[in-house]
């Protein structure tokens, strides 16, 4: 039997000493100077950003709607992408896929087994019967939406439920993912927007990881994340940046700069989780307000 995923992940972190994710969201129009803006040029750009950035991070996370819009070319770009990245880091597939069934599990098939990534985003909207194929696997993870980076997640998210004592949907389903890690590679999402909720979700879940978008281009700070990210031994938060790194130069330099924002990432991240910083009270008790009726929301 494999190494469950979660027990991979953490082993990967302690090596690397980092926490950075870098999302590969590739806009060909985006592409620097010199380089084609088609499928040719998507993927020098992305072997690019690999090579310069392999040795600080812990995973690189391919956004499979950018590969998609590429059209026939979307299967050799991802294989290109996997295929680039060390087969000793983390590759996670931003999907976001949920569904029943042999649905589900043709999805599980299609991200593991054919095209071999590690982990995936799944939503987890129609239950537990839903999440299961992606978990059956332990070596495989399931990184699950709790509490997403965009203003819009407060719509669902933010709902609260009074069967659960008035808890918000997002804390439900951060208690629910942690009863469903039995095989040990269940995490979660949590958006770097939403420090207050981060944390909370720490509290509830000790011992998942959370993956952490929402970094840089949308108003997250990677420090702050991984501070109230991490578990207590400096591992478990995943913490992604994408345009940030990506688009660091329009130039010839461009894998110079996207390698110094990586670093720079890395580097202020690994300060905070390697001093132990506590979370300080007044930002649980923030989520607590907001986790509160009479707080208005």
């Amino acid at each position: 039997m494999s190494e469950p995923f979660n027990a991979r992940l953490r082993a990967v972190q302690r090596r690397t000493n980092s926490a950075l994710c870098v999302g590969l969201d590739v806009d060909p129009a985006r592409l620097p100077a010199g380089l084609s803006q088609d499928h040719h040029g998507f993927e020098r750009f992305v072997r690019g950003i690999v090579d310069a950035t392999a040795d600080v991070v812990c995973a690189y996370k391919p956004n499979l709607a950018f590969y998609e819009a590429m059209g026939e070319h979307c299967y050799s770009l991802l294989r290109a992408t996997l295929d680039a990245v060390p087969g000793d880091l983390i590759t996670i597939a931003d999907a976001k896929r949920g569904d029943i069934g042999t649905t589900a599990e043709r999805y599980a098939t299609a991200i593991f087994d054919v095209l071999g990534f590690d982990a995936m985003t799944v939503n987890p909207y129609q239950g537990a019967d839903s999440v299961e194929p992606y978990i059956r696997d332990s070596g495989h993870g399931a990184l699950i939406l709790c509490k997403t980076s965009n203003p819009g997640s407060a719509d669902f998210q933010d709902l609260r439920s009074d069967d659960e004592g008035g808890a918000p949907l997002w804390e439900i389903i951060a208690r629910r993912a942690a009863g469903w890690n039995g095989r040990g590679n269940v995490g979660l999402v949590v958006g770097a927007t939403y420090p207050a909720q981060l944390a909370r979700v720490r509290e509830l879940a000790p011992d998942l990881p959370i993956l952490v978008p929402g970094v840089g281009a949308q108003g997250g700070d990677a420090a702050e994340s991984a501070r109230v990210g991490a578990a207590p031994d400096g591992t478990l938060a995943i913490v992604s940046a994408s345009r940030q790194v990506l688009y660091a130069s329009s130039g010839p330099d461009w894998q110079e700069a996207a390698r110094r924002e990586a670093v720079a990432l890395r580097d202020a991240m690994r300060a905070v989780t390697a001093r132990g910083e506590p979370v300080e009270p007044h930002v649980l008790r923030q989520a607590q307000d907001e986790r509160t009726p009479s707080a208005g929301r």
